[in-house]
């Protein structure tokens, strides 16, 4: 059964082994200017094993708003959403991620969104940061401007919205995509979206070391697959475009990424330390090699799918 609407929003976030960085966006999320009793927060804990239970506890004890925090066995991020949207109790639910870093207005800019544009999803500004100790001035500015109709690193959208379209599809298993399927059935269902840059949020994107350059290929491996997924799901101009299901960048891919070119690019960043930080150069090779991974798995994916 859902809860009743007992406050103006709800703060809800995912979290996965990162309780370093946890602590850091609870702290922001205690420390808002709209009041205590007009928020909440709803974390789930999708089965970390990093010490994010003794986090919490901390939190726990110096939470200045209410907070709901669930531990569930590992079941991806969909799943960890759908527990938190039915254990949500705000008029307006809004989505971070567990290495986004509300600024002090973020609440208040959401609620203020919403009082303009009641049944609007409200996507809020991001602003990518190598580290949560060295911030840039909360200033957005069009070099942070992301297009994405709705990105759970910062969106939030009326409670009876999502549940009217049964939360997220947790068939998305993989890394990928699951937001994006969200956002589409949203617009299809007629809801419309403002961008509300005063919503702002730091977005922790460390510079890449060795050690990230198998994962980013593993995540492209897997993006892949959902985007498949997305497509049979969602068969619409907009889909095949964001995935790159579509003769042009199919065909770019096929003329300009040979074998021999991934191979040469492997071996340039062979023998590279895992601490090690990629100068800028090797960061291009890096993603331009998950870019290969994601189309080659895209290829292979399709083809399964006939």
């Amino acid at each position: 059964m859902s809860s009743p609407t007992a406050f103006r929003a709800t703060i809800q976030l995912c979290t996965y082994n990162r309780a370093a960085l946890l602590e850091r966006v609870l702290d922001a999320c205690f420390e808002q200017t709209a009041a205590s009793d007009s928020y909440e927060i709803v974390l789930v804990n999708d089965g970390s094993s990093d010490g994010t239970d003794a986090v919490i506890e901390r939190a726990k004890a110096r939470a200045t708003c209410s907070l709901t925090a669930i531990t569930q066995s590992n079941a991806g991020l969909a799943r960890g959403r759908n527990v938190g949207i039915e254990r949500a109790r705000g008029e307006r639910i809004i989505f971070i991620d567990d290495d986004v870093l509300p600024t002090p207005t973020f609440v208040q800019e959401h609620i203020r969104a919403h009082d303009e544009h009641p049944h609007n999803i409200v996507r809020g500004g991001a602003i990518n940061v190598e580290s949560f100790d060295d911030l840039p001035p909360p200033i957005w500015s069009l070099k942070h401007y992301s297009g994405n109709f709705f990105w759970t690193t910062n969106v939030s959208v009326p409670l009876a919205a999502i549940r009217a379209i049964g939360g997220f599809n947790e068939s998305f298993s993989e890394y990928g995509w699951e937001d994006i399927d969200v956002g589409l059935r949203l617009r299809f269902g007629g809801v419309k979206a403002t961008f509300h840059p005063q919503a702002l949020a730091y977005h922790y994107k460390p510079r890449l070391r060795g050690r990230d350059v198998s994962k980013s290929i593993r995540q492209a491996q897997a993006q892949a697959r959902t985007a498949v997924q997305l497509a049979h799901l969602h068969p619409h101009w907009r889909t095949y475009l964001a995935t790159g299901i579509n003769p042009v960048q199919r065909s770019m891919h096929r003329w300009f990424r040979s074998a021999a070119a991934t191979a040469k690019d492997e071996q340039r960043l062979s023998g590279i330390d895992d601490e090690s930080i990629l100068t800028p150069a090797q960061a291009r090779i890096a993603r331009r090699l998950s870019s290969d991974a994601y189309f080659r798995e895209l290829e292979r994916s399709l083809a399964a799918a006939r």
